[in-house]
């Protein structure tokens, strides 16, 4: 094959991961009150990451460009390492590697949102105005709304200090809107005839949906007729994200762009299952519809942004370089007790891997009787020192300085039926040593 081939991962979050139940009220996350204001008497480096964003301590769950700044806002308990005491945690960088913590950007202070700021996300205004739109908690009852917060100091290059003005709520539950379950606002997006539009994630009954607002003004929004999609059986659409995507280029598009050879993604964060699902297709702005394309499965039995432990996930317009980043929410596995003692939890999932090849003429053929195994009795069968015609390729992870211990994560690239591809991916753990015991597996999938 003559053409380049590539094989990329980017995990570049944002938002806040909600469970329901069908007996009423909705509550964010399961709660630990004997936990979630137990202050980290000391933060255990151990297993911290090097690269991926992380405050010093405790519990994390829109990232926004302005004026040549990454600006991350995050859902942060400033109080413990488990969900709890939500603010929008506030840090900067120039280049999304090293990265400043700032105060936190938006705390409950107000009526509208004296019991939680939740999710939202970042929309730059004309004139090169920001303006964030986050759910505020109002009572014990979880009712959510939808409010918005403006920089103090438009000059200020870090725009240290938010104001929530006195016309919030912006937007409440109306008659047939479970206020329970109804947060989430996207970054909106300018129509032609002078509307500015901007969605909300619901649920009405087991059905996922998104509720569609209006304005002209981004103060007084008006509810569409009808969602601007929704899907049967999906549950709770928590952290939707709607977004055009080129179909000539890698570029990014701005969130605005509804004209040209394009598609859009839409994505959202399944409560039912806490994984990231997305579709691609058409959005026909005169009726204010998405429609997936006959080839995208919507819901829980379609595609995934990550394959691993990877919620909440957020995108954001990169002006400066043209392109989209996502940004995505990685929670470990550790129970909240682990968490207390660690001291922290939760990582930005903000890695970008490229790796490239001249030819797949080399890979290996795919033997058909491979496809009966199971991925990790393949990845044994394949280890990570057996060498390949096409791999293995890929990252070393946990490694100690001498690497005597590591786990490699890596891919193996076979040539299937029809100059089809076959990528087997792994994780080889047999070289990891910690907590006293040590894994004697490989794990894997292939696609």
């Amino acid at each position: 094959m003559e053409a380049t081939k590539f094989l990329w991962v980017i995990l570049v979050l944002y938002g806040t991961a909600v469970i329901f139940n069908d007996a009423g009220v909705e509550a964010s996350h399961k709660v630990y009150t004997e936990f979630d204001s137990v202050e980290a008497v000391q933060v255990k480096q151990l297993h911290r990451t090097g690269f991926h964003f992380q405050p010093k301590r405790h519990w994390i769950n829109g990232p926004m460009y302005y004026n040549g700044i990454y600006h991350l806002f995050y859902q942060y308990n400033p109080k413990g390492a488990v969900w709890g005491n939500i603010v929008w945690a506030h840090s900067v960088s120039t280049d999304m590697i090293n990265w400043k913590s700032l105060d936190p950007a938006i705390y409950p202070s107000k009526p509208f949102d004296q019991y939680g700021c939740w999710s939202g996300s970042a929309t730059i205004l004309p004139g090169n105005k920001p303006i964030i739109l986050y759910t505020g908690i109002v009572d014990q009852n979880q009712t959510q709304v939808q409010n918005y917060a403006i920089p103090a100091d438009y000059s200020d290059p870090y725009l240290r200090e938010w104001v929530k003005p006195d016309n919030n709520p912006l937007v409440s539950a109306d008659v047939g809107v479970n206020g329970s379950a109804f947060r989430d606002p996207t970054t909106a997006w300018w129509g032609k005839d002078g509307h500015w539009r901007m969605v909300v994630g619901s649920r009405r009954g087991q059905r996922g949906l998104v509720y569609l607002y209006r304005s002209r003004d981004f103060t007084k929004w008006t509810k569409a007729q009808h969602p601007l999609h929704s899907s049967a059986r999906s549950g709770m659409w928590e952290c939707p994200d709607f977004y055009p995507v080129s179909l000539d280029g890698e570029t990014g598009l701005e969130t605005s762009v509804i004209e040209g050879n394009i598609r859009h993604v839409f994505k959202v964060s399944l409560d039912l299952t806490r994984y990231d699902y997305y579709t691609i297709g058409t959005y026909f702005r005169e009726k204010d519809r998405y429609v997936p394309d006959n080839t995208s499965v919507d819901s829980w039995a379609g595609l995934r942004y990550d394959y691993g432990n990877f919620y909440a996930s957020k995108t954001f317009y990169d002006a400066g370089k043209n392109r989209r980043i996502l940004w995505g929410w990685a929670n470990e596995s550790d129970t909240a007790q682990e968490d207390v003692q660690k001291g922290w939890a939760g990582v930005q999932a903000d890695v970008e891997v490229t790796f490239t090849f001249p030819s797949l003429d080399k890979a290996e053929k795919f033997d058909p009787s491979w496809a009966a195994m199971d991925a990790e009795q393949l990845c044994s069968h394949k280890g990570s020192t057996n060498k390949g015609g096409v791999g293995p390729f890929g990252l070393l992870t946990l490694a100690s300085k001498d690497l005597s211990e590591y786990t490699p994560v890596f891919f193996r690239v076979f040539r299937g039926e029809e100059d089809k591809h076959v990528v087997l991916m792994c994780s080889d753990a047999t070289r990891l040593i910690t907590r006293s015991w040590k894994v004697s597996e490989q794990e894997g999938k292939h696609a």
